[in-house]
């Protein structure tokens, strides 16, 4: 269920990440490993409490010690105003509007799901291809944060189970257990 999308740019969001990041060769695509979760929350992380911006630590449990980065951490008033200003813009707050007005990740996403059109998840790839070529920036915009997603700690919604980082061959963090020697020096 997402957290800030509607339900329609949730599908839309799913499909068009799997175009960014298709599944094949036994791997997820995006949507699978989490990816539209993890765009989700961070355009809704003001709905939680502490904001899920920054993931605590100092290591995930994954390899032994105290899991931390399921933890967030609290922002600041500086941080939390620029967080504000990147995900939901300036919105017409005069403490926001410094510099001018911020359109914020928030309606950047709103607008370029919008532009897909409401069949988006019905046509075929090669029209949702085409598609998000019509707008470069917001094709841009939606292959960065599935990256992100797709290969980032799962603490922040996407790369579920680590799917992204078994399809590239990364261990992950392996705090506090490290590295030996010999796995530094192969090759």
């Amino acid at each position: 269920m997402p957290v800030w999308l509607t339900d329609s740019e949730y599908r839309s969001l799913s499909a068009a990440c799997d175009r960014m990041i298709p599944p094949g060769d036994g791997r997820p695509g995006a949507a699978d490993a989490g990816v539209p979760d993890y765009i989700d929350h961070l355009l809704g992380a003001f709905c939680f409490d502490p904001p899920r911006i920054w993931a605590g630590g100092p290591v995930s449990g994954r390899h032994g010690g105290e899991p931390g980065f399921g933890d967030f951490h609290r922002l600041g008033p500086l941080d939390e105003l620029a967080w504000r200003m990147r995900i939901e813009g300036s919105s017409g707050h005069p403490e926001r509007e410094f510099n001018g007005p911020v359109v914020g990740l928030q309606q950047r996403f709103r607008d370029g799901l919008a532009a897909l059109g409401a069949d988006f998840c019905d046509v075929t790839p090669e029209e949702q291809d085409a598609r998000l070529r019509r707008d470069p920036e917001f094709g841009a915009l939606v292959y960065r944060h599935a990256c992100e997603g797709m290969y980032g700690a799962p603490e922040y919604g996407g790369n579920r189970d680590g799917a992204g980082w078994r399809a590239i061959g990364f261990a992950g963090d392996v705090q506090p257990r490290g590295w030996s020697d010999d796995e530094v020096s192969r090759p």
